[in-house]
């Protein structure tokens, strides 16, 4: 119990400092990221730019990245935050009207950080370069949570987990299903 009790305590404290400290100008850009972000748009969006311009392996950068985003978002919207309810951090903790913009959901975990973490993780070992593109708005997708009372820390660490695991069973499991599926015959 003390663990949960000193991981609340470090949640309210990261929290009320992401919200009170990040200068105007920054949780302006950062908002304008998430907004960009809201409901994976932004992730459709550079899967068909890599499509598009990237050949192949942008296709296969696309495709692999949209698969992981799909599998985030099912695990994290569609089964932990049915099984989890956890309120949102306190509106008296955040000092600015964005408090007022967040969803009614659970707020464990973070799906929006799931979602950019799963295809930006899925996007690198295929096309670095657009990877790393993908995890400066990623970050700062991951950040503005917090920053604006949307999510505890600990919410966005669990997003983060789950579309890292989404973006390795998307790249690893047709892998294991075809070496199991060739032995049999």
């Amino acid at each position: 119990m003390r663990l949960l009790t000193d991981l609340h305590e470090i949640d309210g404290t990261l929290t009320r400092r992401a919200a009170s400290r990040i200068p105007p100008g920054a949780a302006k850009a950062l908002s304008v990221v998430e907004e960009s972000a809201e409901s994976t748009k932004l992730w459709w969006g550079a899967a068909a730019v890599m499509a598009w311009k990237g050949g192949w392996r942008g296709r296969r950068a696309a495709a692999a990245g949209l698969g992981a985003l799909m599998v985030a978002q099912l695990v994290s919207n569609g089964l932990c935050k049915q099984l989890v309810d956890r309120p949102r951090p306190p509106v008296e903790w955040i000092p600015h009207d964005e408090v007022a913009d967040r969803p009614d959901s659970s707020s464990f975990p973070s799906g929006h950080t799931a979602a950019a973490v799963a295809f930006t993780a899925a996007v690198v070992p295929t096309w670095p370069v657009a990877g790393a593109l993908c995890a400066v708005p990623a970050g700062m997708v991951a950040v503005e949570r917090v920053q604006s009372g949307a999510h505890y820390p600990s919410d966005v660490a669990a997003g983060a987990a789950i579309g890292l695991a989404g973006a390795w069973l998307v790249r690893r499991v047709p892998a294991l299903f075809l070496r199991h599926w060739v032995q049999r015959f």
